[in-house]
């Protein structure tokens, strides 16, 4: 059955003299870490799908996101579906099932996110040798930040007050699921280190999980780093952990990872995409991604930050889902740390999995630097504004 799809292979990028790069960890493109998907793969793929053995396949667009091989695929007239695969040593089909079970849920509650298709034997995450995939149904709207690199700004300010109403708004969706959080496995942005009361504890046990990253670390004065810049930030977050509720949350909340209804500067987010780094954190967890995310401007020098799209996305959000009083006093208690638990996973994942140890490098940097950054008078000031915002009485 799988043999029988007939290829029709129109490969803008990858597939002609002209080879596909990818984002890499700075500004400038670079080949990916994963063979991009071809006409003939999917072909085979799709012969697993219910109806999908008889349309002809054509490959369309591949992502430039680095961390997998993905691409938008026609099957058929009028048919458009995303495909996107995994190595076996980043996600098994047991570790995209947690997340698929996630998407369903959010979409027996109306949120707008893709619907995972099933194979024929009703699976969500067929694996082929050594690479395990996804089927998505695309998602409606305009893919206005495509060709963006992960945590450019937004380019209106009224994009950025809708993706927080929008945050808001899968956030109540995501209220009352309560599975466990996600097993141990790569690229998954947690909130268990530092959300413990001890977490040089904590993390003695999450790098026993994680043997490529306590190897990792091992190279590195992390201790002395973590003494000096993270944990200063989570001693002032610690009175609040007891109160922040657990929550599913998205946890890569960017422009990127949104379509929208228009392309104009008041367009409203038409889909949710990409929750690969989703797992069990909290509500505030995840708003300080999005902040961290794209309101500080990483990959231009001198890191500037825009105060206008801080208040707007917190407008957005707040319009549709108010913070509670611990939720306002720990988010510019947690947005210093917000990162740190995937910067750790991006680590694990240089160093144990595609060898790169100047990517290796540049994710310790990450974890420290970024940090350390908000400690520094621009960040300093960053948490300030966030304060005097949201808990103006504290004085």
């Amino acid at each position: 059955m799988s043999g029988t799809t007939p290829v029709e292979v129109s490969d803008p990028s990858g597939a002609g003299p002209e080879p596909l790069l990818a984002h890499g960890m700075g500004t400038e493109p670079v080949p990916p870490d994963w063979p991009p998907l071809t006409g003939a793969e999917v072909a085979d793929l799709l012969g697993r799908y219910p109806g999908g053995g008889r349309a002809p396949v054509r490959v369309r667009w591949r992502s430039p996101r680095p961390l997998s091989a993905a691409a938008l695929v026609e099957s058929g007239p009028g048919r458009t579906l995303f495909v996107k695969r995994h190595h076996v040593s980043v996600r098994r089909p047991a570790g995209l099932a947690e997340e698929h079970a996630f998407l369903a849920r959010l979409r027996e509650r109306g949120a707008p996110v893709v619907e995972v298709l099933r194979t024929a034997d009703g699976g969500t995450a067929p694996q082929l040798g050594a690479w395990v995939y996804e089927v998505h149904s695309t998602g409606a709207g305009l893919d206005l930040y495509r060709d963006a690199l992960s945590w450019s700004p937004f380019t209106a300010t009224g994009h950025a007050r809708a993706a927080g109403a929008a945050l808001a708004r899968l956030h109540l969706a995501a209220a009352g699921y309560d599975a466990p959080r996600r097993s141990v496995q790569p690229l998954v942005s947690s909130f268990t280190v530092f959300a413990a009361a001890d977490p040089l504890s904590a993390l003695e046990r999450y790098l026993a999980e994680r043997p490529a990253l306590a190897e990792a670390l091992a190279e590195r004065p992390w201790r002395a780093d973590l003494a000096a810049v993270l944990l200063p930030f989570h001693r002032r977050l610690a009175p609040l952990l007891g109160r922040l509720r657990p929550l599913w949350t998205h946890n890569d909340w960017h422009a990127s990872n949104l379509l929208w209804t228009t392309e104009g500067p008041e367009a409203e987010v038409a889909t949710v995409l990409d929750f690969g780094l989703s797992d069990r954190t909290t509500a505030v967890h995840d708003l300080a991604t999005a902040v961290e995310r794209n309101v500080v401007q990483w990959l231009e020098p001198g890191f500037p930050v825009r105060l206008d799209h801080l208040d707007a996305l917190l407008d957005g959000y707040t319009s549709v889902r108010p913070l509670d009083r611990a939720e306002a006093e720990a988010l510019p208690r947690l947005l210093p740390l917000v990162h740190a638990e995937f910067a750790l996973s991006e680590l694990g994942y240089f160093h144990g999995i595609t060898g790169s140890a100047e990517n290796a490098e540049l994710a310790y940097a990450y974890l420290v630097g970024h940090a350390a950054w908000f400690a520094g008078p621009d960040g300093t000031a960053l948490l300030e504004h966030l304060r005097r915002r949201l808990t103006p009485g504290l004085g």
